[in-house]
C-alpha cells in the first residue's frame, strides 16, 4: 500500500498516481466539501482509474465552504489578498510541518542549499496584512539562510540598494522577492548591473499601478539590473506546494505537482497538452483540504510537464463552474 508520507520522494508517473488515487479515497472519505462535490457531479468511485479520472474541486469553494479533513483542527489560515468587502479564500492548514518542509524542498531543488543564498524581500503589500503564506514561507527561508543581509524591506529603497550592491560585491547568491509595483517602483529610484541577482517576481500591481503586459514588466527589470530573464513562482494560498520559472514565463513543477488543462466549454473534461484551457492543479502535500483543485488561471501545459499561465477566467468565463458551487 502507498504510505502518503512519501510523496515527497515520487520519481516515476505510476508512483505519482498511486499516490493521487490513494489521496484521493482518503479526501473522498474524509473531506466532506469534497465528497459532497463529488456526489453533486455523479462520479462514481468506480470510475476512477487513474489520476486523469480524478474530480478536481472548483477554488471558489475555498471562499465559501471549510475545506478540511474530518476531525482535524488547522494549525494556522492562510488567507488570499482581496480588495475591501471582497470573499477572500482560506486555506485551513491542519499540519504546517508539511508546507515547511515541502517549500524547503521544492526551493533548494530548484536553487540549491539556503544557507548559501541571501533572501531579501520587498513585498509591501503582502507584510501589511495577516495571513499571507508567501510571508510565512519567506520567514522560514530567511532563517534557514546564514546569510546576515537576509532582510524585509518595506519602503526603504536606500536601504535595499545598498544591500544589493554589498551582496555583489561579496559574491554571495542572492534573491530578491519582490511584488510587481514595488519592483518597478525601486528601479524608477535605482538601476545598477547585477547579472547574477535572481529577481522573483511575485504578484502584480495591487491596484498601485496601471497593469502592464508581463512581458513589459519583465524587459524593464532586465533592463535595469542587465539580468538575462525574471524568475517567477507559481504558488497559491490554496496549494502548499510551488512551481518556479527561471523565464520566460515557463513553469516547472516537483514531482508530486502536476498541472492537467480542463476544456473552457466543459470544466469536468481534460484536454490534450499544448491546448490552452483552465488549469487544474494535484498537490499531493494538500492531505488535509483538497489535493485536486480547478484553478481560475487559463494555460497551456508542454509535453515535458512544464506550463504557462496566459490569464484567468473573467466572471462570465466562470459561471459554469459556480452553478456548481451554488
Amino acid at each position: 500500500m502507498t504510505n502518503w508520507t512519501d510523496f515527497l520522494e515520487i520519481k516515476t508517473e505510476d508512483d505519482f498516481n498511486q499516490h493521487c488515487l490513494e489521496t484521493y479515497h482518503f479526501q473522498l472519505q474524509h473531506c466532506q466539501v469534497y465528497r459532497d462535490y463529488v456526489s453533486l457531479i455523479g462520479k462514481e468511485k468506480n470510475q476512477v482509474q487513474h489520476y486523469t479520472d480524478i474530480p478536481f474541486l472548483p477554488i471558489e469553494f475555498f471562499k465559501t465552504q471549510k475545506v478540511l479533513a474530518a476531525g482535524m483542527d488547522p494549525q494556522i489560515v492562510f488567507s488570499s489578498s482581496g480588495t475591501t468587502g471582497m470573499i477572500t479564500s482560506k486555506h485551513l492548514v491542519a499540519d504546517v510541518g508539511i508546507y515547511e518542509r515541502t517549500f524547503r524542498k521544492i526551493f533548494e531543488d530548484f536553487y540549491g542549499p539556503l544557507e548559501n543564498i541571501a533572501i531579501l524581500a520587498l513585498l509591501p503589500s503582502y507584510l501589511e496584512r495577516s495571513g499571507s503564506s508567501l510571508i510565512y514561507m519567506i520567514d522560514d527561508l530567511m532563517k534557514q539562510s546564514k546569510q546576515a543581509e537576509s532582510n524585509y524591506f518595506l519602503y526603504n529603497h536606500q536601504e535595499l540598494h545598498d544591500t544589493l550592491i554589498q551582496l555583489k560585491n561579496k559574491g554571495i547568491k542572492t534573491i530578491l522577492f519582490g511584488v510587481t509595483y514595488a519592483l518597478l517602483d525601486f528601479i524608477e529610484q535605482y538601476a545598477f548591473e547585477f547579472p547574477e541577482l535572481i529577481i522573483m517576481e511575485t504578484g502584480g500591481m495591487k491596484g498601485k499601478r496601471k497593469e502592464m503586459v508581463k512581458q513589459e514588466v519583465h524587459q524593464l527589470l532586465e533592463d535595469a539590473f542587465k539580468v538575462n530573464g525574471i524568475h517567477s513562482e507559481y504558488g497559491m494560498t490554496e496549494l502548499l506546494s510551488q512551481g518556479y520559472s527561471s523565464g520566460q514565463g515557463i513553469f516547472h513543477l516537483p514531482k508530486w505537482m502536476k498541472v492537467l488543462i480542463r476544456d473552457t466549454n466543459d470544466p469536468l473534461s481534460l484536454i490534450s497538452s499544448d491546448s490552452t484551457g483552465g488549469i487544474n492543479v494535484i498537490d499531493l502535500a494538500n492531505r488535509y483540504s483538497c489535493s485536486f483543485i480547478a484553478t481560475q488561471d487559463l494555460g497551456k501545459v508542454y509535453q515535458d510537464g512544464s506550463f504557462e499561465i496566459l490569464g484567468r477566467f473573467d466572471q462570465s468565463d466562470i459561471r459554469g463552474c459556480n452553478l456548481l458551487v451554488q
